[in-house]
């Protein structure tokens, strides 16, 4: 049975020139997510990083990648608008979609949701975040308990300027009394798209196994193509756009 084959990209610019980021991740987020995909049976990750030759999503990587992971916070601008359509497209064809965190604000995660905004409440005050299972029988919550606990963490709130999602698996609440729809299910096309919201890049995230397991059920989730929507939009401007 041939394996599910994962592409993690990452912007890798905190982990090059932050020393307490660098001191987490020292090979880079996608680097501690890839490596943990590789433990697991029937995956097989690789990584892509925004200052590799065409972001590292040539066409042939593109080609070979069945699951597609995003995560994004300093430079959504300086990804290639070229990029963004052919990923949008190879979505549109089948190809899984995981955002992660700050990846709301996207160029990719906005192209196709069809929206100009992401916009949400935050503050990064490192509190207590609890993430709770509120469909706890679909696939991306398997083997979780009622709710995931991360002791410090950067707090998003409500409103979140996103489509109503097609199904909605995890709710978070912060100590300041916010909640947040934090796991996210669309249909594009005849893909599928995930988000995720945990993973400031000042705590150590992913590093928590209850986290990288909702990552993994995910990859299997988004990697069984069916459907289809049609996507809401294209490639919006960034104009009005919290980066959080």
């Amino acid at each position: 049975m041939s394996k599910i084959k994962v592409t993690v990209w990452n912007e890798f610019r905190h982990e090059r020139h932050n020393e307490q980021v660098k001191a987490i991740y020292p090979q880079g987020i996608h680097m501690a997510i890839a490596n943990h995909l590789n433990t697991q049976e029937g995956l097989e990750a690789r990584t892509a990083v925004l200052d590799d030759p065409e972001h590292g999503l040539t066409d042939e990587v593109l080609n070979q990648t069945d699951v597609l992971l995003w995560w994004g916070h300093l430079a959504h601008d300086e990804v290639s608008d070229e990029i963004v359509e052919k990923v949008r497209q190879k979505v549109q064809d089948g190809m899984g979609l995981i955002v992660l965190h700050s990846g709301h604000a996207s160029k990719i995660f906005r192209a196709l949701m069809g929206t100009n905004t992401g916009s949400l409440k935050w503050r990064s005050d490192g509190e207590k975040e609890r993430i709770w299972v509120i469909e706890p029988s679909h696939p991306i919550a398997k083997g979780l308990g009622e709710y995931i606990e991360i002791p410090k963490e950067e707090m998003y709130g409500e409103r979140f300027e996103i489509p109503a999602p097609d199904e909605l698996i995890f709710i978070s609440w912060f100590e300041g009394g916010e909640v947040f729809r934090s796991g996210c299910c669309y249909k594009r096309g005849l893909g599928k798209v995930f988000y995720f919201r945990p993973g400031h890049e000042t705590f150590p995230i992913y590093h928590q196994p209850e986290v990288l397991q909702v990552i993994a059920n995910g990859v299997q989730w988004a990697a069984k193509s069916e459907g289809a929507k049609v996507s809401y939009g294209r490639v919006a401007p960034l104009e009005n756009v919290r980066q959080n």
